[in-house]
């Protein structure tokens, strides 16, 4: 099969972000052995959109809130990741923006997180997506800006994926080489918010993931 599953679990992203916050908290590369991770209550997996996303298997939605994600290095602004939900290795990229901005000013929200996602056993590689820090105004689009190109991303609660997988290739050749991207997004409430985040390295974190996760 050649079907890209494309979504990804809630609960798995959520401990990342909650692992990149204490790892920058700690300034550590590792937590102390039994530190204890919140407990996530388990939530529905992020769909992508209906035309490009088959069924998931019953096992790629199953709850993943006891994972531990490990840190398998930090290069510039990424952190390079792997965990093992449901038995299955995964390994991501992951960064927070450099800067953000909301119209209206000072709007609250929580942080916003990229990702660059590797799940072999789903043949999906490379996978980018975002998690916002709000809910999406609902259908509509938010759109990721790189070196005077522009990708639509689908929106679904507080998640983004790019909208049409096939340009995703390019999008992170150009992400790469580039020094910065923008995410521009629309709340429920009507806020727009505009967010940088670095690209310094990304390469290099790329690369340690494809190493983890071949």
């Amino acid at each position: 099969m050649h079907h890209h599953i494309r979504f990804f679990a809630v609960p798995l992203l959520s401990a990342m972000a909650g692992l990149l916050a204490s790892d920058l908290a700690a300034a550590q590369p590792a937590p102390a052995p039994g530190a204890a991770q919140p407990a996530r209550p388990a939530q529905p997996a992020r769909p992508r959109p209906p035309a490009q996303r088959p069924a998931p298997a019953p096992q790629a939605a199953a709850p993943a809130a006891n994972v531990q994600p490990i840190l398998l290095g930090q290069f510039g602004d990424w952190g390079a990741y792997t965990a093992t939900p449901g038995g299955k290795k995964v390994c991501f990229a992951l960064a927070k923006p450099a800067s953000s901005q909301t119209n209206p000013p000072n709007r609250p929200r929580d942080q916003a997180y990229m990702f660059v996602s590797s799940r072999p056993a789903e043949k999906v590689k490379d996978e980018v997506s975002v998690v916002i820090g709000y809910g999406f105004k609902p259908n509509t689009d938010a759109n990721l800006e790189i070196g005077g190109a522009q990708y639509a991303m689908y929106t679904q609660n507080d998640g983004a994926w790019i909208k049409n997988a096939a340009e995703e290739t390019r999008l992170v050749d150009a992400m790469r080489k580039g020094s910065d991207l923008t995410v521009k997004g629309t709340s429920a409430r009507g806020t727009a918010t505009i967010d940088v985040f670095s690209l310094k390295g990304l390469a290099q974190a790329l690369d340690r993931v494809g190493q983890e996760c071949r």
